[in-house]
């Protein structure tokens, strides 16, 4: 018997971490079907940036309440599954509670992990009540719809039946150690529950164990522990499907996040070199581009092909909070543009190209669509005012700015389909070096008037 659990442990575990490990390498393939970009600069800005916004989470605690609060729960829940590996060990091996060597230090672990699992689903219950009960605005937002709702919410019934399943393992184990110290329970089965670790929360459940017989208890302690570590293995596989990827990819995108100035904008090469040879009054402007000049590449982006590897990242980091919408103001004034939608709609089409490319052998095959237009609507586009706002306001790092950038780009400079405010100031700035309708010599009459 004890080999047949052993093997289907075995078997359990290989499939986890083997499904998991085969979904990373789809999020990794769909990636790198972005433009590849050069990050090799301000490395130790980046990993400063790792250590204050993906570790510390210093963005996470501009709103005090709900930052300390998610700073809790994802401490507690990364801390507490340290228990996991001696769950593996003791899965593998069919021992039990194999780190119990460890001796006072161990006490320490098992008590601190206990405090973190109250903390953590106190936590999940507090963002609960905040989402389905008070019901804050940006949870609700028009993007938010079936799916990005019910996805939020089963990630937090997931954590709050994890941190029971442990607390509830815990407390059986501790109820047949006392049985076992007294002298009640003698089989050979009950043996290996000695007295080990501390228990200052599952103490408490474990009155309610009270008068129950040993097989009674231990059937209790191996169904908790069994669903323990299958729920751990199907939460990591959850996270696929989930926005809660970003639990994993926050570390990468924020390493990768944008460390020059918010409001410097990149510049094309071919259209600079333009702009050089205008200003130039020696230059001939009817010569041809030197031999081997490379032609220049579509401008702006259509589709998610045409963005960067770290703007597919982004998307797939989005953890869907809705900061960004929330501090918008042309989605405060009621306009269509929602970063977070940007986000949600480029991983959706990313998604889609990804399966796309999968049924056809690797290859894409045109379906028609692409994210401008099909997804991300033109006036979206266009009612953003650049402000970084958004950019400002994520805890991981995302730049929504710049895909919307990337995409205003394409219309003006593949469609020429700029507002007509904008071609009347493109114009004016063509015709008289200035954004206003007045001729260059009329620029300083102001100095007349009086």
């Amino acid at each position: 018997m004890a080999y047949i659990t052993k093997i289907l442990f075995l078997i359990a575990l290989v499939l986890g971490v083997g499904y998991f490990t085969y979904n990373i390498r789809k999020v990794i393939s769909r990636i790198k079907l972005g433009q590849e970009v050069d990050t090799s600069d301000h490395k130790k800005q980046r990993w400063s940036n790792v250590v204050r916004i993906a570790l510390g989470q210093s963005k996470m605690v501009v709103r005090p309440i709900a930052g300390l609060l998610h700073i809790v729960v994802y401490v507690g829940f990364i801390i507490i599954n340290i228990e996991v590996l001696e769950i593996i060990i003791d899965g593998l091996f069919g021992t039990h509670r194999v780190l119990s060597f460890l001796g006072p230090v161990y006490d320490v672990l098992i008590g601190s992990f206990e405090i973190l699992a109250l903390l953590v689903l106190l936590g999940v219950i507090f963002f609960w009540t905040r989402r389905n009960i008070q019901k804050i605005k940006r949870f609700w937002a028009r993007e938010m719809t079936s799916w990005p709702k019910n996805d939020a919410n089963i990630i937090l019934y997931f954590e709050m039946v994890l941190m029971i399943l442990f607390l509830v393992m815990n407390a059986a184990d501790l109820a047949l150690q006392r049985g076992v110290a007294a002298g009640t329970f003698t089989s050979e089965t009950a043996s290996h529950y000695i007295q080990v670790g501390s228990y200052p929360v599952s103490q408490f459940i474990a009155f309610l164990f009270q008068g129950m017989s040993e097989g009674t208890l231990i059937v209790i302690e191996r169904s908790a522990w069994w669903l323990h570590i299958l729920g751990i293995l199907v939460f990591l596989n959850y996270l696929y499907f989930s926005k809660h990827l970003h639990i994993i990819l926050a570390f990468p995108n924020v390493y990768f996040g944008k460390v020059v100035p918010k409001g410097k904008f990149k510049n094309l090469d071919s259209v600079t070199n333009e702009v050089k040879l205008m200003m130039d009054p020696s230059a001939d402007p009817y010569a041809a581009p030197p031999e081997g000049a490379e032609t220049p590449a579509k401008f702006g982006a259509s589709d998610v092909m045409d963005l960067s590897r770290i703007q597919l990242l982004n998307a797939y980091t989005c953890t869907e909070c809705g900061r960004c919408t929330s501090e918008c103001p042309a989605n405060i004034t009621g306009k269509k543009l929602s970063p977070r939608k940007i986000m949600m709609d480029t991983r959706d089409r990313l998604e889609e190209v990804g399966k796309n490319m999968e049924a056809n052998g690797g290859e894409f095959k045109d379906d028609g669509k692409q994210l401008l237009d099909d997804y991300i609507l033109r006036e979206e586009l266009w009612a953003c005012t650049t402000c970084n706002a958004c950019v400002e306001a994520c805890p991981v790092s995302i730049d929504p700015l710049s895909i919307i950038m990337d995409m205003r780009q394409y219309l003006v400079m593949e469609q020429s389909a700029a507002p007509n405010e904008l071609n009347v100031t493109m114009t004016n700035i063509e015709n008289n070096s200035a954004p206003w309708p007045f001729n260059q010599m009329d620029r300083l009459n102001w100095k007349n008037e009086n």
